[in-house]
């Protein structure tokens, strides 16, 4: 049967906008699926992360509001909660879930980060806070040091090979306590931090060095290493700078 030329037109014209219609729905699946993402977020580390109200504070409450600020979309994982008294922020309370424990050991944080990993959600990205703080504080090797963050971002990565990991280059204790063994100690450590960002790095996994040692004071600490008011907000801030060009 011959086709007139209107009706070929006709034809032709639904053809190209029922393509067009289609070619939208992808695209707005592809929207909400990417809108409706959460971004789970590991702090991992030791009592800068734990915090102890009132006597001192962890830096995630304060991050936790500038991303709730900033209308960020995430989540908090980790086997530990903060059962600390915190105010609600814009009608919302704190997401408490962390993986801080207290006085604990880069072999400490190593020897536990395989059950935390199993027991929460996977991480899309971690907050690697203050590596190595405790080996100093204790004067343990420091040759061991490096293998274990090393290790404990081998095992971050074979989880999830997209795994973004923001790690510190620590901030200082106060300067009465920062002997000049202390003071070397951590500047190796810092310094040993950029290089394993470099090279931990993958195609699909950042592993990012964080300088939280330039401008930190004693007016930041609480005692002789951990975090007030101030402090937490010193750390949370150059947490959010790098997270808010790298969140989904």
């Amino acid at each position: 049967m011959k086709l007139s030329p209107n009706v070929l037109l006709l034809t032709l014209t639904m053809l190209i906008f029922c393509a067009c219609k289609s070619d939208e729905s992808v695209n707005e699946s592809d929207n909400e699926t990417q809108n409706d993402y959460v971004n789970k977020i590991m702090a991992l580390g030791a009592s800068r992360v734990e915090g102890n109200r009132p006597e001192f504070e962890s830096f995630r409450y304060e991050l936790w509001k500038q991303l709730k600020e900033n209308n960020w979309t995430f989540d908090f994982v980790g086997t530990q909660s903060d059962n600390s008294n915190y105010p609600a922020f814009n009608n919302q309370n704190f997401d408490t879930d962390h993986e801080g424990h207290g006085g604990w050991t880069s072999e400490d944080i190593l020897d536990g980060i395989n059950e935390w990993i199993t027991e929460t959600e996977t991480p899309d990205i971690v907050l690697f806070s203050s590596p190595g703080g405790n080996d100093a504080l204790q004067s343990l090797p420091y040759a061991q040091i490096p293998i274990n963050i090393n290790a404990i971002i081998d095992i971050l990565q074979e989880t999830n090979p997209n795994v973004t990991i923001l790690i510190e280059q620590l901030a200082p204790g106060r300067s009465d306590i920062m002997t000049s063994e202390l003071i070397s100690y951590f500047n190796q450590i810092n310094e040993e931090v950029l290089a394993i960002a470099s090279e931990q790095s993958t195609s699909s996994s950042q592993v990012i060095a964080i300088d939280m040692y330039t401008g930190f004071t004693d007016l930041m600490l609480a005692d002789d290493v951990h975090y007030n008011d101030s402090g937490a907000d010193f750390i949370a801030t150059r947490y959010y700078n790098v997270l808010s060009s790298i969140l989904d």
